[in-house]
This record gives C-alpha cells, structure tokens and sequence, in this order.
C-alpha cells in the first residue's frame, strides 16, 4: 500500500492541532482506492465528521482484549465520538487474541440485543468472516477498525496500512545499518500469528531491511500481554546475547526496558516498536525506547463511530480511510503534541455510553 508520510510541517501543525476537545475535526488522513484492497493508493483527505446522529443509535464495540494503553486509546476514541454525536455505545472485549470464539459470540449476543452497527477490532484476519456476513445480511453495517479482516462483506474500514507501520521500523533500522556496515541482529517480536496486523507489519518490517546489515532472527509471535512478551524477550535474550536491537509490538518495547535495566544492557540494546502507545511515548522522551511510528489510534476509532452513524443514516461516508502515519523518535518528540496522538492521562476504560 502506498501512503505517505506526515511531513515536518504537516508534524509541526499536528503538535498544535487541538485533536481531542470538542473540534477535533478537521483532520488530516488518507483514504485509500481502491476501497479495502490491500495494495491500494492513499491520497490526502480533509475527514470532517457529522455534528450530531439524527437518533440515539445502538453501536456495539468488539475489541479483542483491554490488557495494554494501545486499546484503551481505541476506547478513548469510540467513547468521546459517541457522546459527541449523541448515539448508545455498548464495548465488550474478548480478553486475548486467543478468544476468537468469545468474539464471535459476543459479536452474535451484540446483534441479538439490537445493534444498528458493529464495530470490530479483529482478532484474526479471516475467522470472523461467517459472522461479519451473517450481521450484514441482516442489514446492520459492520465496520473494520484497526486490525484488519478479509471479508468483503463490511461497510467500512478505519485504520491504516500495518505494513507501512512495520515497514517504517525496519526503514529506521536499515538506514542506521545499511548495506555494508557492520551487521546488526534484531530479535522481532511481530505479535500473535494469524491476527491480519501481525502478519501486515511482518511483511513491512522485512520487507524494509532487505539489503541491510539488519539481521533478523527467527519471528518470535506471541499474545500481546506483557507477560507473554516478557517471556519471549528473555528467550531471545538467552539464544542470542549478542542481539544488537529488540524491535516489535508497543508491549514488546515496555516490558523490555525493565528487563534490560535490571540486567544493564541499556547500552547494548536498542528497542523500537511499530506502533505508539503512552508507555512507548513515555520511553521514546527518557531515551529507552529508540521509535515507534504513530497511527493516531484515537481518531481511527472515532472514524470508526463517525462511519457507523452516516452508513446507518444513509449518508456519504469514506469507505476505508485511517490518519496518516509518522515516525516518532528522540529528534522529534519534542515538537509534537502528546494529546495529538494518544488518550489523555488517567483515562480509564469505558465499556458503555448511554
């Protein structure tokens, strides 16, 4: 897929952009064409959404876990559209990206109580397939947030190119390691396999080393609980000890800055990770985290709500369109906004909207 990069201007009006009060709108994102292809082009959109819903619509929310700061950010995002433009919101998560029967099952209890739109944070790319189309038969939109699903049955898509994420990590990497240099080992840590964003962000983070000194070790996949990456990081670290970088998902990154500290390899290893969340925020400012691209996770699930309500009232909506990504390291925090792209300090998890 093709997208384009946030330029230091379009970085230095974001810093500024009052992305979370009330006018959060006008936003800078891409939309992607053809619709739901996954080689598409992105071009530049202006996303403005409704004022208010004609009616209190009943939007139900199925995230594949609340365990790490990314989702809370996604519920951040679902939670303030949803008061904004005046419509019931209902959230249930699944507790892991094992739990693609608790998601189909939720997903099935959400169109039983009368849901006029699901929006799914995908646990696998291609297993809610049958119950995506059964919802959509029965007439209720179904809208694809963040992870990504095969089904040509949804409405909409809002998210971006986990490609482009996991690519611009790699591109970080290979342009400190380029071709010649001195090799550099990397342990990555792309997350669960299977689910439609690991798989994305693996092709793009390989893809953007080739012809480097990067040297990537065997992928090591794995739930995004911090226990579950605790314990392939210290696997890695105990088969390679000679490992230049540990590079993979937001959790990957935060749970790994405790255990290079206890074990004083700060200096040794660099960590990165392919996506924001406040705690790689937090290790990108104090120099533990090298970067991570920044997806905006809050406006992708405030589009994602926006989508929902102009569908169901029958209104122009862009099919598949997410913010525009850009790359945030130690040169350039310090010109960028925090509430620009993350939830606000204390946020808690919200499961309702009445």
């Amino acid at each position: 897929m093709k997208l384009a990069l946030m330029t230091g201007a379009a970085l230095a009006a974001l810093a500024t952009a009052p992305s979370f009060a009330e006018d959060w709108y006008p936003y800078e994102a891409e939309e992607v064409t053809p619709a739901f292809s996954t080689d598409g082009t992105a071009s530049a959109v202006t996303y403005t959404p409704l004022e208010k819903a004609d009616e209190a619509y009943d939007i139900c929310v199925s995230f594949p876990h609340m365990k790490d700061a990314y989702w809370l950010g996604v519920d951040y995002g679902v939670t303030e559209e949803a008061k904004r433009l005046g419509v019931k919101m209902n959230l249930v998560e699944a507790g892991g990206y094992t739990e693609l029967a608790k998601q189909v099952s939720q997903i099935e209890d959400c169109v039983a109580a009368g849901a006029d739109a699901v929006i799914i944070g995908a646990i696998s790319y291609d297993g809610l397939n049958n119950v995506i189309k059964e919802t959509a038969a029965k007439g209720i939109p179904v809208i694809d947030v963040i992870n990504g699903v095969s089904s040509p049955d949804i409405s909409a898509k809002s998210l971006v190119s986990f490609y482009t994420m996991g690519f611009e990590t790699g591109k970080y990497l290979a342009d400190k390691h380029p071709a010649g240099s001195d090799p550099a080992k990397v342990g990555w840590f792309p997350g669960p396999a299977g689910a439609g964003w690991v798989e994305a962000a693996n092709s793009g983070f390989l893809e953007a080393v080739k012809g480097s000194a990067v040297e990537v070790l065997e992928p090591r996949y794995g739930d995004t609980g911090k226990e579950a990456q605790l314990k392939l990081v210290e696997d890695v670290l105990q088969s390679d000890p000679d490992v230049s970088y540990l590079a993979g998902t937001a959790v990957t990154a935060e749970a790994a800055q405790g255990l290079l500290r206890e074990r004083g390899l700060t200096d040794e290893i660099g960590l990165l990770a392919f996506y924001m969340t406040p705690g790689v925020y937090i290790g990108i400012q104090r120099g533990m985290i090298a970067a991570a691209p920044a997806d905006s996770m809050v406006i992708q699930g405030r589009i994602a709500v926006d989508q929902a309500v102009r569908i169901i009232e029958g209104k122009d909506y862009v099919k598949h369109v997410g913010p525009k990504i850009f790359v945030v390291d130690s040169d350039t925090i310090g010109d960028l906004s925090r509430d620009a792209i993350l939830p606000p300090e204390g946020f808690r998890p919200v499961f309702s909207v009445e």
